[in-house]
């Protein structure tokens, strides 16, 4: 079917620029709302996703916080986006996938006096991850996913991850740093270098040419 293609399209600023060119055309799509409360959750649109299939979280740029439970995981990336990834293995004894309705996710942030709400979202029950494009750097996160079931099946408790996203000016300090490390070491194993090459080629002749004439 094309109608889940032509509605990501429609939803400016959430389609996948860089579709995946491997991906099977018959894996579902991760259909999702994004709202706030009221009015704004009233005119939230449905859009779509296209799973993030074998991601895997690289230990040099990214950073993996698990909840307690252990379904929910917030891989944090080096470029201050956060991928969200779960199961359902994790929420206690097993029940009927025919009863998942989706999922919801709630967010919030710690300020200095208060805690912040963020924007929530509603998922299919064809999700397993969400991307959050942005993250504020040096501010806590506080994300929690529940499971919906069609009555009169009682949703599990909800699961929640906490993480900090490292700011930008802090990762480009790294980045230079890093930068300039490796500049200097480089430096310094040239240095040495040279240093064996003038005592091997010069100062060696000059020392026996030095021994010769004390000879002589």
């Amino acid at each position: 079917s094309l109608l889940p293609p032509l509605l990501a399209l429609l939803c400016l600023g959430v389609a996948d620029p860089n579709p995946d060119p491997d991906r099977d055309p018959d894996e579902p799509w991760c259909p999702y709302k994004v709202g706030g409360d009221g009015a704004a959750a009233a005119g939230a649109r449905l859009c779509f996703r296209p799973p993030a299939r074998g991601f895997q979280c690289a230990a040099r740029g990214c950073r993996a916080h698990r909840s307690a439970g252990g379904a929910l995981v917030a891989n944090v990336l080096r470029n201050g986006s956060v991928l969200l990834q779960w199961g359902l293995r994790h929420w206690g004894p097993p029940r009927p996938a025919a009863a998942l309705r989706g999922f919801a996710l709630n967010c919030s942030w710690d300020g200095t006096y208060t805690r912040f709400p963020c924007d929530s979202v509603e998922l299919g029950a064809a999700c397993r991850d969400y991307l959050l494009a942005e993250a504020h750097g040096s501010v806590r996160y506080r994300l929690c996913l529940q499971p919906r079931y069609a009555p009169p099946r009682p949703a599990p408790p909800a699961q929640c991850v906490e993480f900090r996203v490292e700011p930008a000016a802090m990762r480009d300090i790294v980045v230079a740093m890093t930068a300039v490390g490796g500049s200097i070491c480089v430096m310094l194993v040239f240095i040495c270098l040279l240093v064996a090459y003038i005592t091997e080629n010069l100062m060696s002749p000059a020392l026996a040419r030095g021994g010769a004439a004390a000879a002589g």
